[in-house]
This record gives structure tokens, sequence and C-alpha cells, in this order.
């Protein structure tokens, strides 16, 4: 039998000194793909640019991948956040342009990042991740859809992945052409998603 390589860091970080570490190479990690992309990310430039020695990093993580899962759980930590807030409003037209909103902002923060963490977390096995965003965001979507009254003969789960595609796509098409301006992004993919749906979007 084959054995699954383990993706899970190896210590617990109970201990404060511990926790830090690991948020240290965790964030070496982001800088690493930022600057140099997936090519350059190793675990030697981590532990180089977190200033730890390679011994002391596989104490923390037994692979580069199980850097790469810690780091797109942090990152995604505000926008499975964000979501969840959204999936609480009343109005679903407020809850669904909230949900868009979350996604603009979560791809804007660091867009060279998330980029790169879209690919690898596609990448990477189902089973070494706690929760991936489609595991999040897609009911939460779908949830909200079935409370619209739409005139689109397809079915809700189709829909929602829909919105995620157009919101994904928008957003990274802006992280490449290095767009800074939120406001305008978060303005046009409002209108993209609510138009596919067949609404006029709430005013930002």
């Amino acid at each position: 039998m084959v054995r699954k390589p383990k993706l899970s860091p190896r210590k617990q970080t109970v201990q404060a000194r511990s926790a830090v570490t690991v948020e240290i190479i965790v964030e070496a990690a982001a800088r690493i793909l930022e600057e140099r992309g997936l090519e350059g990310y190793t675990t030697n430039a981590v532990a180089d640019r977190a200033g730890v020695s390679i011994g002391s990093l596989y104490q923390y993580f037994p692979n580069k991948d199980a850097i790469t899962i810690a780091l797109i759980q942090r990152e995604t930590a505000d926008l499975f956040a964000d979501v969840e807030r959204a999936s609480y409003e009343d109005d679903w037209r407020t809850a669904l342009a909230m949900m868009t909103d979350a996604g603009v902002a979560h791809q804007l923060r660091r867009p060279a990042l998330a980029r790169l963490l879209d690919i690898e977390e596609d990448r990477l096995p189902n089973h070494a991740r706690e929760k991936s965003v489609v595991d999040v965001i897609h009911p939460a979507l779908t949830s909200v859809l079935s409370k619209a009254d739409l005139k689109i003969d397809t079915d809700l789960e189709t829909l929602a992945f829909d919105v995620m595609a157009i919101t994904r796509g928008m957003t990274d098409m802006a992280g490449i052409r290095q767009e800074l301006d939120g406001i305008a992004l978060r303005s046009r993919t409002r209108q993209a998603v609510f138009g596919y749906l067949g609404l006029t979007p709430p005013k930002a």
C-alpha cells in the first residue's frame, strides 16, 4: 500500500515560541512566492528568508506542500469569515453583493500571492485541506441564490459555480494588470455577477 505523504505540521503550536516560528516560516513562504513565483519556491529559500535552518523548518513542516497548506489556510481565513457574515444577511441581494465584495477584497489584498495559491490549491489533494474555498463559498452562494426569484433555466449549484468563476476571473485579470482601484473593480464585478443573473446590483 502506498503511504500518503504527511501534509500537516509536525509540531503543535501550543507554545508561544513555536507559534511565532510557524508564522515567520509561513510569511517567508508568502514573500518567496510573491517575489520568485512557483519556480523559486523551495524549502531552502523559505528557510533562508525566515532566518531558520532547514532542519528547524522540517521540525514544523514535513515538506513544502505542508507549508503551502498552512499559507492557504491563513490567507483564506478572513475570506471565510466575510462569507459567513454575509450569509446571515436577511436580504439575499445584500448577501450576494457582500460575498462578491469579499472575493474581490481577498484577491486584491495580495494579488500575486492569491493567484499562485489558487493554482496550488487546485493541485493539492483534497484530503490535505481542512476546508477549500469551494467547500465554503459554493454552498453559501447556493443557499443565497435559493432565496432569489431568478428567471434563469439553470440549476442553483451551476449558477453558484458561475458566480465564483466570474468573480475569480475578473479579480485574477485585475491582479495581472496590477489594478489597484478596488472600488472600481468591486463595482464592475457586482455588475457582471448581477447582470449574469438578470438583475440590477445594489449600490456599493
